[in-house]
């Protein structure tokens, strides 16, 4: 893998994020979350990974979302804005005693307003 086809593929895929288009998005992080694995990438693979779990949660999909998040928050447990991402995926499944947790922690580390319905930029 080339550093400039990885940073190619990194600037279509954030420019389809950047245009609302999530689930077009997905499958572009997917690709270089995999890439990272193999090689030393050109962005942080935990950068790479919440923009692919922000692609899932703006486009619904909530459970795969979740398997990106959990294992971040294994690795960095004290990522705020990861924490709040999941707090709100998992509200989004109606799933709200496991988002309570997850999202005192995001308010307590990033002073997030936990309450408003809205994400905020990370």
């Amino acid at each position: 893998m080339s550093d400039s086809s990885f940073a190619a593929d990194y600037e279509a895929a954030r420019e389809r994020f950047e245009t609302g288009e999530y689930a077009a998005a997905a499958p572009l992080f997917a690709g270089l979350v995999d890439r990272s694995a193999l090689e030393p990438p050109l962005h942080g693979t935990t950068e790479l990974r919440l923009y692919l779990a922000r692609s899932y949660y703006h486009s619904a999909q909530l459970s795969r979302a979740e398997e990106v998040l959990r294992p971040m928050l294994v690795d960095n447990p004290d990522d705020h804005y990861a924490l709040l991402l999941l707090g709100r995926t998992l509200q989004r499944q109606s799933r709200h005693d496991e988002a309570k947790p997850h999202l005192a922690m995001a308010k307590l580390l990033g002073g997030y307003d936990i309450d408003g319905p809205e994400l905020p930029e990370s």
